[in-house]
């Protein structure tokens, strides 16, 4: 038995000198006094939350239980006296070592505080970092499980989306010199539905079908060159591109080129796509507080340990580490950015970032340092951030002002910037808590 425990066996004396058999004294049942140090300790571990009730399960005449605060029903508890004696015994030696607050393995409540500390994992995959972090009192889940599993499901979509893989399924619809419809996963054609609208609502800013321009000036898979590309190159590649050539159907799921010639990219929402699919992975294996991370691109669940969101930086673009140019929280929310800080080349001396202006032909140019968007998934928050940011300090805005999104552009060069910070995103972000009800 437990030191101090109310259930002591108590040996009685008989006449002659020997003892009875023992018997279990039991505990007088006047009402106990309230141990307030005991009711706090139960009250912090929920957070300030009110108590949960459990299913009345000790009779009809015993009060239910409160699970996490207070003290049990002594009146409910004694209808079914053994499971009483267990329980008390179990609180009185509690109370007694730890001066007055049940240890953590005694405590009724199943869940950790809502302050526990996240969990957390990380990798690499699809060119860049990812990390995946959730708090344990939304799931029970073994760290290197989740860390495997995550990884497979980024494996999986590898070998769909990547343009370094001559195997992949992407590489594959490109060296198709066919006019006719060709099978795709569900995964693939949901994501070029997606570019399509969001390449319709650009106006070509963004597009997915930039693969013979990112040829031509040597980004992504292709060999870098030396030499400034010529404007017939860039007229030729130019006319092997073009979203509206694209052509998708759902249901069943295929793509089809109306050019042979057509070859498509779908980097800029295929990672945002990549964290959705993560953020569903937890979801579905009860991690629903949690933050994912791909790249430059996060998606959100839940209200994180503070019970207000996520707090996440939008860095300053400048090469190298840097200061945060704003703190938002984020909750149920994606957030992407798009620079071309840390992905160029340099051609007769001239640093041209990574993003591609389509219309032209040539990267993107202009005072516009960055552009941020946050929306519901992760797949829209970085193609749009894509797009805004093609559009330039003054298009960009104008855009993001009319739909209504949640967007912030870093207009600037050096380390001066000036945070233009669309209607949407001000009224949300203002005071660094996001409006949980506001549109996306």
């Amino acid at each position: 038995m437990p030191h101090r425990c109310a259930a002591e066996l108590c040996p009685r004396a008989r006449a002659d000198g020997s003892f009875h058999p023992p018997r279990c004294r039991r505990p007088r049942l006047s009402r106990p006094r309230r141990n307030p140090q005991l009711a706090l300790c139960a009250r912090a571990d929920l957070d300030e939350r009110p108590a949960m009730r459990a299913p009345n399960r000790l009779g009809a005449r015993s009060a239910p239980a409160v699970i996490g605060g207070g003290v049990p029903s002594l009146r409910g508890l004694l209808s079914r006296w053994p499971r009483f004696m267990l329980m008390l015994c179990r609180t009185c030696a509690a109370v007694a070592g730890s001066g007055g607050c049940l240890s953590a393995d005694e405590r009724l409540a199943t869940a950790p505080p809502a302050t526990a500390a996240p969990v957390a994992v990380s990798g690499r995959a699809m060119g860049t970092s990812w990390s995946a972090k959730w708090l344990p009192a939304s799931a029970a889940l073994e760290p290197s499980a989740v860390a495997r599993s995550l990884a497979a499901t980024l494996e999986r979509l590898e070998r769909q989306f990547s343009t370094y893989r001559p195997d992949s399924e992407l590489a594959r619809f490109n060296r198709a010199h066919d006019t006719g419809w060709l099978a795709v996963s569900p995964e693939l054609a949901r994501v070029a539905h997606r570019a399509r609208e969001i390449s319709a609502l650009t106006s070509g800013a963004f597009d997915p079908t930039i693969a013979p321009l990112l040829e031509l000036w040597g980004f992504g898979p292709f060999p870098a060159r030396d030499t400034w590309p010529t404007a017939a190159e860039i007229f030729a590649a130019r006319a092997r591109a073009g979203w509206a050539r694209l052509e998708v159907r759902l249901d069943p799921p295929a793509l089809r080129k109306a050019d042979p010639r057509l070859a498509a990219d779908f980097s800029s929402i295929a990672k945002g796509f990549a964290v959705d699919a993560l953020s569903a992975w937890l979801a579905a294996h009860g991690a629903t507080n949690h933050l994912v991370r791909l790249g430059g691109d996060l998606r959100a669940a839940g209200h994180g340990s503070g019970g207000h969101g996520w707090p996440v930086a939008i860095e300053q673009p400048v090469g190298g580490p840097s200061a945060p140019a704003r703190i938002v929280v984020l909750a149920n929310q994606a957030l992407s950015t798009s620079g071309n800080t840390r992905n160029f080349i340099v051609l007769g001396g001239r640093r041209l970032g990574h993003l591609l202006d389509p219309r032209t032909g040539s990267p993107a140019a202009g005072p516009l340092a960055s552009a941020s968007v946050v929306a519901t998934t992760c797949a829209d928050s970085s193609a749009l951030a894509t797009g805004l940011f093609v559009l330039g300090a003054d298009a960009g805005p104008a855009l993001a002002t009319r739909e209504r999104l949640a967007a912030l552009f870093l207009v600037g060069e050096g380390s001066a910037f000036d945070a233009r910070p669309t209607p949407d995103f001000a009224a949300r972000f203002s005071r660094g808590l996001p409006d949980l009800a506001a549109r996306d």
